[in-house]
């Protein structure tokens, strides 16, 4: 199959989905005006767009047009209904598979009445829509409710590279982390204080690690000053996916406290689980679909700094229970989001979507 990809080269989901592709076999183009991140398999082309966002989800259609009228793809996967969603639309290509990805559908409808109109226009362009999570694809539908069912297609993880990388007690330390953004909606001041309360409550020794940066970082910083628990506060910054599950690895607990239903899918707590780590999330948008409530970690209130310390107490004073829940978690990953089964669901969509456009042309690929 020859499938392009329109989506930002920057995002390692992106690239995820691409590399796997082209590493099935399959011709694969990736159409961009957001170049960089990380690598690609060498057997996917690459075509860089001129202009560059926002006016380039306006501004780049006819050179799209061109691009696809040479390329001739089975299948254009669009990620992102909002910008490239446009630049999908006004190209004209069908069948094209529109990614909803989270704060597309979740906070740009509702800037503005006009910001609405422009994300019906594109759900409604698309031939077939995809949503990572359930919760995700139930506000698609209440913007706009297509004739076919919205697939679901999780990000999945590779269970041979997140895997549990620890046979036995390491160290005494207490290790509470997260892998994320330092941007408002995924809650870092909120883990902050959560640890904060949780270390004043307990005699063990604890170290908070914050792998990951953005725009809130040093105003973080300050806020571990302000608590006085910096020297218990390690920032890591950003680091390469690949060395992401040595981080998650070197922890005991994993926390993700988003504060905003934009948080459409927690890939993040997945992988963690894969390695065999406990968890603690917010009941914020797609995180409680990949949780277990008490089997594979716990779910708390957003913006509840009170609640995520009282169950990271839980776990940092109980080894067994650690060990369970993480190993609960593994299975739970296994079973739900292995990488290979995610992607054969994809890939299965994409020859649906291709099959349903033909036969509804009579046969013909255009």
């Amino acid at each position: 199959m020859r499938i392009a990809f329109l989506a930002g080269h920057s995002s390692v989901h992106t690239v995820k989905w691409v590399n796997e592709m082209a590493t099935r076999g399959h011709e694969v183009h990736l159409i961009t005006m957001h170049p960089g991140g990380e690598p690609l398999h060498t057997d996917v082309q690459v075509h860089g767009l001129p202009f560059r966002a926002p006016a380039g989800y306006y501004l780049n259609a006819p050179r799209l047009r061109r691009l696809l009228s040479d390329i001739e793809p089975d299948i254009l996967n669009t990620h992102y209904a909002s910008g490239y969603g446009t630049l999908a639309r006004l190209s004209g290509f069908h069948p094209n598979l529109l990614s909803v990805w989270g704060s597309d559908v979740f906070d740009f409808p509702y800037r503005s009445r006009s910001s609405m109109e422009i994300i019906k226009r594109n759900l409604a362009a698309a031939d077939r829509i995809a949503s990572t999570s359930t919760v995700m694809k139930r506000q698609t539908e209440s913007i706009w409710h297509p004739q076919r069912e919205i697939a679901v297609t999780p990000f999945g993880v590779d269970c041979e590279r997140f895997k549990p990388a620890r046979v036995g007690p390491v160290h005494d330390r207490i290790r509470v982390g997260t892998v994320k953004r330092m941007a408002p909606k995924y809650g870092i001041s909120v883990l902050i204080e959560a640890f904060s309360i949780a270390r004043g409550r307990t005699t063990r020794d604890m170290e908070l690690v914050l792998v990951g940066d953005g725009p809130e970082e040093e105003k973080l910083k300050r806020q571990a000053q302000r608590l006085g628990i910096a020297s218990r506060v390690t920032f890591v910054g950003r680091v390469p996916h690949r060395t992401v599950p040595d981080h998650l690895n070197r922890l005991d607990i994993y926390v993700a406290l988003s504060t905003l239903d934009s948080e459409s899918f927690g890939v993040a707590v997945v992988e963690a689980s894969a390695c065999g780590i406990p968890v603690v999330v917010s009941d914020v948008g797609g995180l409680p679909e990949v949780v277990v409530d008490g089997l594979t970690g716990f779910i708390v209130p957003r913006n509840d700094p009170e609640a995520a310390a009282e169950r990271i107490l839980q776990l940092a004073n109980d080894a067994a229970l650690r060990k369970s829940m993480g190993a609960a978690g593994r299975r739970f990953v296994l079973d739900n989001y292995e990488w290979n089964e995610t992607a054969d669901r994809m890939e299965r969509l994409y020859q649906v979507v291709v099959d349903e456009y033909q036969s509804n042309r009579g046969g013909d690929r255009r």
